[in-house]
Formats: structure tokens, C-alpha cells, sequence
């Protein structure tokens, strides 16, 4: 039996097919929770100042946010993803800032394993509800710092007019290729006191729940983004 490549790689793959080599850019003007352009908050969520602070995005994809909090807000982050193409489209976009790193790795591996720790870590649709949360919020616990921010964003339970998981099992999910298709992915989707239940276990406080809508579409939301603190 042939192994299949993850939809992560397809994705990427496909995206890399379309737009050829990773070409130098400029970071953008604001970081974005959703999938929609101008949705609801920016960069303020993580913290008000974050010159010279360590952040850690779990899931950097091409590195657009962490580009921006590196170059705009001066911070230093560090970008994890699970597929080295996404990696590779990352520093060649954003090589050239120079508090900025980009790693390929494991979200969870990588939290396990080192030593370091944050004064924020993010997720924006990210390795947050596509890693078991009893494991991957507990290690984020072990490396935030105390009174650091906790942040993410993930597709909104309520987005097809479902409703959210009654136990702690992940669903069977589907992602869209930039070709049409859609692959499998397997995925945790609570609502927001779920997700409380679950940080409180590893010593993180929700402090905020959002419900993000597109403008133009329908009542249902889109996005959840929950943030939560050490304490």
C-alpha cells in the first residue's frame, strides 16, 4: 500500500504549482485570525507592546503572521510547521527579517523538546485542534511564561450549521486543496467552554471568546478565536 502525502503537503505543493518560487515580500500591515482579510482583531490580542518578546506560532504556514509581528511589532518569533514546503515558501518570503526563524518540525515534538519559553503562542488555524488538546495545551502550558497569552483561532464549530463535539473526540473533517478538492483531516471542534474546560486542566484561564463572522455572508460565524492566560 502506497502512503498518501498529508493534506498539509498537498496543499502546499499545490500552492507552491501555482505561484512558482517563494519571491521576497514585504510583511503585511496586520495579522489576520481568519481566513477573511480585516476580520476581527489584529496583533493586539497577543499583548499591546511585543518588542523584543518571544513568540511562538504553532502552524506558520508561509509565515505572513509571523512576518508581521517580527518586522511591524518587533517581537522575535519563532514559526513552526509540520511541512517543509511551507517552510521553505516562509523564508523565502521573509528570510531577510532578521528576528524572525522558521522551523520545520512538529508543534507538539518541538514544545516536548525544548527549553525555551514564551511570552505569547499562537495558532491560527493551525496545530490548535489538529493535535489531541489534553497533549498539546499542556505542553504550551509548560513553555508559556507566567501571566503570558495563549491565543487561537480555529474553524467555527457552527460554520455549516452543526453544532459543536459533546465529548472530547475529533471529528471527521475535510480541507479545501487550492484546486477544488477536498482531502480528510481529522479534527477537535469545540465550543468555547469546551475549550475553557480544557485550558483550565493545564493551568491556563480563558479570557476571551469571539464569534468572527464574514461581512457578506450568512448569520453563522466562521471563526472562533479563544485567548487565554497562565496564570
Amino acid at each position: 500500500m502506497i502512503a498518501q502525502p498529508s493534506p498539509w503537503y498537498t496543499h502546499a505543493a499545490q500552492r507552491m504549482a501555482a505561484t512558482g518560487p517563494a519571491s521576497t515580500l514585504r510583511a503585511p500591515s496586520r495579522m489576520e485570525w481568519s481566513t477573511h482579510r480585516g476580520l476581527g482583531p489584529g496583533a493586539e490580542v497577543l499583548g499591546t507592546d511585543l518588542r523584543g518578546r518571544r513568540v511562538l506560532e504553532l502552524g506558520c504556514g508561509p509565515g505572513h503572521n509571523a512576518a508581521h509581528l517580527a518586522e511591524r511589532g518587533q517581537a522575535v518569533v519563532t514559526g513552526i510547521d509540520l511541512v517543509g514546503l511551507q517552510i521553505r515558501r516562509a523564508r523565502g518570503h521573509y528570510g531577510h527579517i532578521g528576528n524572525a526563524a522558521f522551523i520545520t518540525g512538529h508543534a507538539l515534538h518541538y514544545l516536548q523538546a525544548t527549553s525555551g519559553t514564551f511570552d505569547a503562542v499562537y495558532s491560527v488555524f493551525g496545530a490548535v485542534g489538529l493535535v489531541a488538546p489534553e497533549l498539546l495545551l499542556a505542553a504550551v502550558s509548560r513553555r508559556l511564561k507566567p501571566h503570558a497569552v495563549l491565543a487561537f483561532s480555529v474553524p467555527h464549530p457552527q460554520r455549516a450549521g452543526g453544532l459543536a463535539s459533546t465529548d472530547d473526540r475529533p471529528r471527521q473533517d475535510g480541507v479545501t486543496m487550492p484546486d477544488g478538492t477536498r482531502l480528510p483531516v481529522a479534527r477537535w471542534e469545540f465550543d468555547a467552554d469546551r475549550w475553557a474546560a480544557h485550558l483550565t486542566r493545564t493551568g491556563l484561564r480563558l479570557t476571551s471568546a469571539l464569534d468572527l463572522r464574514h461581512p457578506h455572508g450568512d448569520h453563522r460565524p466562521t471563526t472562533l478565536l479563544i485567548t487565554a492566560r497562565k496564570h
